[in-house]
């Protein structure tokens, strides 16, 4: 049943006021949240996230769980944190595409779809979800989570089979390791942290330019010896550069110290202009400059709407782009008892942003020159009708060409951790970061431990050498 032309200017105008509506970005359309996280005013975002709640129920859910989630672990508000983050696996879970939201993505834009979280996001929400068990001493419900990690894992190796492609974890395989070794299993431990190994030497180093942190090798050694496989532990011991090694019970505690360091990466819009061309039976939209051609199969459309996507010439397409914030800091270390331990690089959260983006901007290509290509020809159409309503709808068309730039934009840039000793009873220590330029800033802690006893700590710098993500 075809539209009227009245009722089709009408549909015209109701959808463009909501395109209209929706044009900014996902960080403009969050500015005031942004801006008091990003200053440290956890409380005020927190509160101005509340004044938000109805996206608990829309499309950007999945954001609204791990925002509330993230800042409210930051607080130490650790059980409320896990409620919101278990809500966000869960959507992760039960997702299932709305057929006609997608249907409405190719007559708009992408936005008026569900965000799903990518790949990477989902991976993190339940190392943060671990982390807060591991702070309230739940090793039980730590141990879960772990589990729910090994399978994200597994799920992740399943979809992609390629050394060029991100399909491990080792940081997540490091979490994996601390939390059984907390658990004293120190087979499974062993086991963790020899794959951990294993990713940032076979696919890290590859893919992020990041080797393993040198505390991994001493992580390994130790399980190994824990475990009793001695001829491993004899093994690693040379494979890993440390002969001299040998395993000495702590007469103390441990406190394990997380570093997060700056913002995620923001995602902002990137306009394409595309030449077509008509060759046989297909149209391909051709960027000579950026080296990309992707085939537009015609068959199936009437003459004339073939005729009037190759009567195009040159069009602009929105595609995400992400823009890296980088970190105001570089370095950090803990003094504690004359001794001055590095934090080392873990987990490169901005790299592998980027690379999950670039993975699938293929699919993001084609799935946006579909749209657009759908939203020309209806618009050819309706020019053969009515010119004033088929350049209306030109508008409309170039009003709704948008890209979906929603991501994780709370998470860090990127995470360091390091093991430091510590004595019964109390201890106080200094957490100093240092900027590329010499710029310093101290920070005093104290803890009063039990012997053996394992703590864990995060602290998170916000500050951030960003661009000007935000217009």
């Amino acid at each position: 049943m075809k539209l009227s032309i009245c009722n089709l200017r009408r549909l015209i105008f109701i959808l463009t006021l909501l395109a209209v509506s929706s044009c900014a970005t996902y960080y403009q359309s969050n500015f005031t949240f942004n801006q008091e996280f990003e200053s440290g005013q956890l409380q005020k975002a927190y509160t101005t996230l509340q004044h938000h709640a109805s996206m608990a129920h829309g499309k950007k859910q999945f954001l609204y769980f791990v925002n509330n989630g993230l800042v409210l672990s930051m607080m130490g508000k650790y059980a409320e944190s896990n409620d919101f983050f278990e809500k966000a696996y869960l959507f992760g879970e039960d997702y299932r595409i709305n057929y006609l939201n997608e249907v409405a993505s190719y007559l708009t834009n992408p936005n008026f779809t569900s965000y799903k979280g990518e790949d990477d996001e989902h991976l993190l929400l339940l190392y943060y979800k671990a982390l807060n068990y591991l702070k309230l001493n739940d090793t039980d419900n730590a141990l879960v989570e772990i589990r729910r990690l090994n399978i994200r894992l597994q799920q992740l190796s399943d979809r992609y089979q390629s050394t060029k492609k991100y399909e491990h974890d080792a940081f997540i395989n490091l979490l994996m390791g601390i939390t059984y070794e907390v658990d004293k299993d120190y087979n499974n431990a062993f086991i963790a942290y020899r794959n951990a190994w294993e990713v940032y030497n076979n696919d890290y180093k590859k893919l992020f330019g990041l080797s393993a942190p040198p505390q991994l090798k001493e992580d390994l050694l130790r399980t190994a010896w824990l475990s009793g496989m001695k001829s491993e532990f004899e093994s690693y011991k040379i494979s890993l550069g440390m002969p001299n090694y040998n395993y000495k019970p702590s007469e103390g505690a441990e406190l394990i110290f997380f570093w997060h360091n700056g913002l995620a990466p923001v995602k902002i819009e990137w306009g394409v202009d595309f030449i077509i061309t008509r060759q046989g039976g297909l149209v391909y939209f051709t960027n000579e400059q950026l080296g990309l051609s992707f085939p537009f199969p015609i068959e199936g459309y009437n003459e004339n709407q073939i005729n009037g996507l190759a009567s195009l010439q040159v069009f602009r397409v929105a595609f995400p782009k992400y823009v890296e914030r980088p970190p105001y800091y570089s370095d950090a270390f803990v003094a504690i008892n004359g001794s001055k331990i590095p934090l080392q690089l873990a987990e490169d959260v901005n790299k592998i942003a980027f690379k999950c983006l670039k993975e699938r901007m293929g699919l993001e290509f084609s799935k946006a020159l579909l749209r657009v290509a759908l939203k020309k020809v209806s618009e050819y159409e309706v020019r053969k009708q009515d010119e004033t309503l088929g350049s209306l709808l030109g508008i409309f068309n170039a009003i709704t060409e948008k890209a979906d730039t929603r991501n994780w934009q709370t998470l860090p840039h990127s995470i360091y951790y390091s093991r430091v000793p510590l004595q019964e009873g109390q201890n106080s220590l200094s957490f100093t970061l240092k900027s590329p330029i010499g710029k310093t800033a101290e920070h005093q802690f104290t803890y009063t431990v039990k012997k053996g006893q394992i703590l864990f700590h995060t602290f998170s710098s916000l500050e951030s050498n960003y661009p000007s993500y935000g217009n």
